[in-house]
């Protein structure tokens, strides 16, 4: 096998291999607790399969550490030591050996790093699921970022996709409604491989949102290709550093704020919406700026759905029954033609409550989403979410979700205290409707 199994065949065995010992370690853990009354230490035994998944997951990079990326971002699903582990996934997996490195520079950009930049950090200073960054002088003097794709990882996507198609099928109800999701997620995979797509979003970005206090790079377009790319360099930390240096409620609300600012201003301005809101996406500048990286997943969706899914917000701020079940047929959430009509009401009653739990934030002029609370009821409601072998809502839910719930989970790591009147503004003239009066209902 490779160093970088390409093939359907390679990847699927190190997938199964690791779905049955993961499998047999929690079947073997339920017996125990069955024939003896004891636990054990489940913080213990979930991290040391979290990281056994963890390590399979990175021989394959790709599809399978998106999937890492994924877990890391749950919020009540899995057990929280799984996402602790899996958020290495944002920046920190294993780097390819430098020697790749400088063949790959070579064979894309016609010279070797030390040729093209006048200095060149051979050791990645981050590394995900797609390719690592290292640090570079560009030969005018300006320090940039750049970004090496790893081997096959494009080819792979149909090998991944493929197997966990195939296993959907098995599962899921209807599975002829599957193909719209997975060739969704498809497609925006393989924009993420080309980084020349990457680079003009970059620029598109840095024109509609880049300012005084959010930092988007620059494109350096004449060191990059579809496997390289070449972008001015962020000094920042992400989440987790900035956390471990015990800033104060007035930094970790100043930085929330610009989050959630830059979010409602997507929304305003339209068009591309950052699709990718990890933390390993967002640095936090010294001087108190935000910047915004990664601009690979990017999605501009279909305005009625869009506006459909923001209408979502003051829709359940007011509780209006009605008008929730009218937007949740649009939006493919609930099926009017269904032949077990008490299983839609099972549906629409846990969406619902979930639907005003996640509008509370836009109820007040401000949020204290460092309320444990709150936490609480998110994880709450996922661990409550009614089981089903049937896709529900429509395939634009993939990323919508993404983005928003993301953008939460950052939020209330950060612990952050936020003004949400901007943001309510900005909505209320998009949908054309007074938005504090339906929060007031």
């Amino acid at each position: 096998m490779s160093d970088f199994p390409s093939s359907k065949f390679e990847r699927s065995k190190i997938i199964a291999k690791t779905g049955i010992k993961v499998g047999t370690n929690y079947a073997q853990r339920y017996l125990k607790k069955k024939m003896s009354g004891k636990e054990g230490d489940s913080k213990e035994f979930h991290t040391n399969n979290a990281k056994q998944v963890f390590k399979e997951f990175t021989k394959l990079k790709g599809t399978a550490l998106k999937i890492a990326q994924g877990m890391s971002m749950d919020q009540g699903f899995l057990p929280d030591e799984f996402a602790e582990v899996m958020s290495q996934a944002q920046y920190s997996v294993p780097p390819i050996n430098k020697a790749l490195v400088r063949s790959i520079i070579k064979k894309e950009l016609g010279a070797y790093p030390e040729q093209l930049f006048s200095s060149f950090e051979a050791e990645a200073f981050a590394a995900a699921s797609i390719g690592q960054v290292h640090r570079a002088t560009l030969k005018d003097g300006r320090k940039a970022a750049v970004k090496i794709q790893y081997p096959n990882v494009r080819e792979t996507i149909n090998s991944d996709m493929a197997v966990a198609k195939t296993l959907a099928k098995r599962i899921i109800k209807n599975s002829g409604s599957i193909d719209p999701y997975f060739e969704e997620i498809k497609k925006t995979l393989l924009e993420e491989t080309d980084y020349i797509h990457e680079g003009s979003q970059i620029e598109k970005f840095r024109k509609r949102f880049g300012s005084d206090t959010i930092l988007i790079p620059e494109w350096i377009e004449d060191h990059s290709t579809q496997k390289v790319l070449t972008m001015s360099f962020i000094e920042g930390r992400h989440l987790g550093e900035f956390l471990k240096e015990d800033p104060s409620q007035k930094e970790r609300n100043h930085f929330g704020q610009l989050l959630w600012d830059f979010f409602h201003e997507e929304i305003r301005v339209g068009g591309y919406v950052h699709a990718d809101t990890h933390p390993g996406n967002f640095l936090f500048t010294y001087d108190g700026k935000l910047g915004v990286i990664d601009f690979g997943c990017v999605k501009k969706f279909p305005e009625d759905f869009f506006i459909n899914y923001l209408k979502l917000l003051p829709t359940h701020l007011a509780n209006d029954e009605d008008a929730i079940r009218d937007l949740y047929i649009q939006l493919e959430v609930i099926n009017t033609d269904s032949k077990t009509p008490e299983r839609e009401e099972e549906y629409y009653n846990f969406a619902r409550n979930y639907g005003i739990m996640f509008s509370k934030p836009y109820r007040y002029n401000s949020f204290d989403f460092s309320d444990p609370s709150y936490d609480q009821q998110i994880r709450h409601f996922t661990k409550e979410a009614p089981l089903s072998n049937e896709l529900r809502g429509s395939k634009h839910f993939i990323y919508t979700s993404r983005v928003h719930t993301g953008l939460y989970n950052i939020l209330i790591k950060l612990g952050a205290q936020i003004d949400t009147t901007r943001s309510k503004q900005i909505l209320s003239e998009l949908l054309d409707l007074d938005f504090d009066s339906h929060a007031a209902a």
